[in-house]
């Protein structure tokens, strides 16, 4: 029986509707935004943007400063999809996937944790309102995954 359970936590997951996972990874171009800046400088990947039928997902890409690393491996930062509830205001981070230097995507680590009240100064509240009123966000910033990094460490530095 214990040789059982992963196997159908296994199955379950890869059975899952495509509306409560995450992603895959988006291969083409980039319009990246970039929405704020504390610890990380976060970017929203506005060609992600997708509409639901209670809401809206978005990819956001958060970049580290330029001497991050763990171990001797250099990183850029990471990915997350998120999924906002635009009318109940609230926000669903659901994955991260680390990127090392150079854009290598570790793999995705499912985000558990129930969506929560998208709290005015915080990333998630930056994020959804990008995801639910993207005219507000202004012109688009960068289209490369490398000038993201290059945007988001100049703000980390200023």
């Amino acid at each position: 029986m214990k040789r059982v359970l992963p196997l159908l936590l296994l199955f379950t997951l890869l059975a899952a509707p495509a509306t409560g996972r995450p992603q895959e990874e988006h291969t083409g171009e980039h319009r990246f935004v970039l929405i704020g800046v504390g610890r990380f400088a976060v970017l929203a990947d506005m060609v992600s943007l997708e509409r639901d039928r209670d809401g809206v997902r978005l990819r956001a890409f958060q970049v580290t400063e330029a001497d991050f690393h763990v171990g001797d491996q250099a990183y850029w930062g990471g990915w997350s999809w998120w999924r906002f509830d635009c009318a109940a205001h609230t926000a669903d981070r659901l994955d991260f996937a680390a990127v090392k230097a150079g854009g290598a995507e570790g793999p995705a680590t499912p985000d558990t944790a129930p969506a929560y009240e998208a709290v005015e100064g915080g990333d998630a509240a930056e994020l959804l309102a990008a995801a639910c009123d993207p005219a507000s966000v202004g012109p688009y910033g960068v289209s490369t995954l490398e000038d993201a990094v290059t945007v988001g460490r100049e703000a980390l530095a200023s």
